[in-house]
């Protein structure tokens, strides 16, 4: 059966896992591992895409990640490939290094934000990399050393992930570091990173009890997400096709909108993209929106990386306008 192809709009949520071929290391020291969080680091920074958790592992890795105007395949294919160019060099080995494609699940994020970053950064943990989580608090090849402050990565989205947890960061890291703490004994969960309905409901149970109400709900094996979620996804990347234009025309067309209506409302762009719940601000945010979405068929996805908000909050701002 060929293999479907990826969906993917800028702002888009991804859980990326990427494996060793043949299940073999992708790292076999400190100075791959650096050159491997390096060469990510870079990458985030210079396409603007956000790293919110990851977890570099001996034979495979982790990324939770939005998706930038450059998009998710240019991101990783960059990573990837420059990264085995430098580790095949050093150990002197030729052919593929990874799995000829990396695994990529669009996720659903007002439900499953919280429950991957602890997932991912909960990996080290799992593997007996570390036996501890005082020691994963300090385990540096992961993004959970990062949200507890004992690692600084500039270009890790250290407070968008704690503000999940709390308004203050010291109360917040107490409550993610305790909401980790609840997920040790959760052990492996293929309702995260499995296929299907099994994926898209949450777990066998779930799946079981949907066939004896005999009802229906949609899934896809790429997604992460509510049967709403699921199908609102894939409308969005059919609709691009309709909406196609050239990638320059396409990103000045925004930005022309952004500005014209943040100039009219007298809110800066920089407030805007804050998250600012200021009624000013929400106001001209949900013109821009229903704008986008509307009458130039910008995914909620992209319409949401824009604005620094969900993209549930963008579809709620649509369905608010439909009523």
């Amino acid at each position: 059966m060929p293999r479907r192809a990826r969906l993917d709009a800028p702002g888009t949520l991804h859980h990326v896992m990427v494996r060793g071929i043949e299940r073999g290391k992708i790292v076999n020291d400190v100075t791959d591992r650096k050159d491997f969080v390096r060469r990510l680091a870079k990458l985030a920074v210079g396409t603007k895409t956000a790293i919110y958790a990851w977890a570099l592992m001996s034979n495979h890795a982790h990324i939770l990640l939005r998706s930038s105007e450059y998009g998710l395949s240019g991101f990783m294919r960059r990573l990837l490939t420059g990264y085995a160019i430098f580790y095949n060099r050093r150990h002197r080995r030729w052919g593929h290094l990874f799995q000829n494609r990396y695994k990529s699940i669009i996720c659903e994020e007002d439900a499953y934000f919280k429950e991957l970053v602890r997932y991912i950064h909960l990996n080290p943990l799992r593997a007996k990399l570390v036996k501890t989580l005082a020691q994963l608090d300090r385990y540096r090849w992961c993004g959970h050393s990062v949200l507890m402050g004992r690692v600084k990565n500039d270009w890790q989205n250290r407070d968008y992930v704690l503000k999940w947890f709390g308004p203050k960061q010291a109360e917040a890291k107490k409550a993610y570091r305790k909401y980790v703490q609840k997920g040790i004994n959760e052990g492996r969960r293929p309702d995260l990173v499995g296929g299907g309905l099994i994926r898209s409901l949450g777990g066998w149970s779930a799946v079981k009890a949907l066939r004896r109400s005999a009802d229906r709900e949609l899934s896809d094996e790429r997604i992460l997400g509510s049967g709403e979620f699921v199908k609102r996804v894939i409308k969005e990347a059919e609709s691009q096709i309709k909406y196609q234009l050239p990638v320059k025309e396409h990103h000045q067309k925004i930005d022309e909108l952004i500005a014209k209506l943040c100039k009219n409302g007298k809110v800066s762009i920089e407030e805007l993209r804050s998250g600012s719940r200021r009624k000013e601000v929400s106001g001209i945010r949900a013109r821009i929106a229903i704008g986008l979405v509307k009458n130039q068929g910008v995914a909620l996805a992209e319409v949401a990386r824009r604005l620094g908000v969900s993209t549930s909050a963008i579809s709620k701002i649509i369905k608010r306008a439909r009523n």
